[in-house]
């Protein structure tokens, strides 16, 4: 199997070399790696042209900085990467994040599992994050859930859902979506997967504007919305968070922004967390 992988890299001069570095060291060698440099204001530029010059799977895209919102600027440069390539050359399309660090074995583990089994759809480990001088893990998202600093597609199952959706939730939507169609999401546990820093540096957006936009760009209906708000309230110990969110959402709804899912996906995304809710219920 040959791999594409795409790297949007937006001021990542510091970070960026810890993870082309172990793109290098893999022990899998059949991949490509495009490196999308959006808009950066440092050195990222010089960082990806010391691959590029010397290693002939390295390719670079050099973009405008823009005014994308969080989700959907990184999946701008995804694209704008994306498209510099002939897809049909590969088999497995990757996003990955320009501050990771990949196992030497990551990329040959992947191809193992999407060889050994062909409804695998996506692919990817476990998060670490550095703390007391020890690499733990993340934590923030469930086991089974692919995070979106290392994506790894089959490209029939990218192809067939669609691509990425550039929107906020994108990380999410193509879950539910590759799903419904009969694919399976594939956490490797023994990849240990190391994030060198913490995500939402680059944007100003506060939490309650990002959570209702989020629940709104999801395509979820209002009760559904409100169910979710309710819980992120819940772990804030907050009312007024609760109410905060669902001021963003409705402003989103009265705005009508425009959704880059589908009628036909809303009502999957939508069917989907409704069974997710069943079960909790009939748990209780």
């Amino acid at each position: 199997m040959r791999f594409l992988i795409i790297i949007p890299a937006h001021n990542e001069e510091e970070n960026l070399p810890f993870t082309l570095d172990s793109l290098q060291q893999q022990s899998f060698k059949d991949f490509r790696t495009v490196v999308v440099n959006d808009g950066s204001t440092d050195g990222t530029e010089d960082v990806i042209r010391k691959y590029t010059d010397h290693d002939s799977r390295f390719a670079t895209v050099n973009l405008q900085k823009s005014a994308h919102q969080p989700g959907s600027k990184v999946v701008n440069a995804f694209k704008n990467g994306l498209k510099t390539q002939n897809i049909n050359e590969f088999d497995v399309i990757c996003k990955f994040d320009a501050d990771i660090i990949l196992p030497g074995n990551y990329l040959e583990t992947v191809e193992t599992a999407f060889k050994d089994n062909s409804r695998y759809g996506l692919i990817g480990g476990l998060l670490y994050v550095e703390k007391d001088g020890q690499w733990i893990y993340e934590g923030n998202s469930n086991k089974h859930h692919v995070r979106g600093p290392m994506k790894a597609y089959r490209k029939e199952c990218f192809v067939q859902m669609g691509g990425v959706r550039e929107t906020l939730g994108w990380d999410n939507i193509d879950s539910i979506l590759l799903t419904n169609l009969g694919w399976k999401e594939i956490v490797l546990p023994e990849l240990h997967v190391k994030l060198i820093k913490v995500k939402g540096a680059d944007y100003t957006i506060r939490p309650a504007d990002y959570y209702g936009r989020y629940f709104y760009f999801l395509g979820l209906n209002r009760f559904l919305a409100y169910i979710a708000s309710s819980k992120e309230a819940a772990k804030s110990k907050s009312i007024s968070f609760f109410f905060d969110i669902i001021k963003a959402y409705e402003t989103c709804k009265k705005e009508k922004l425009e959704l880059k899912i589908s009628k036909d996906e809303q009502k999957v995304i939508n069917g989907q967390r409704w069974k997710i809710l069943k079960k909790k219920w009939l748990k209780m």
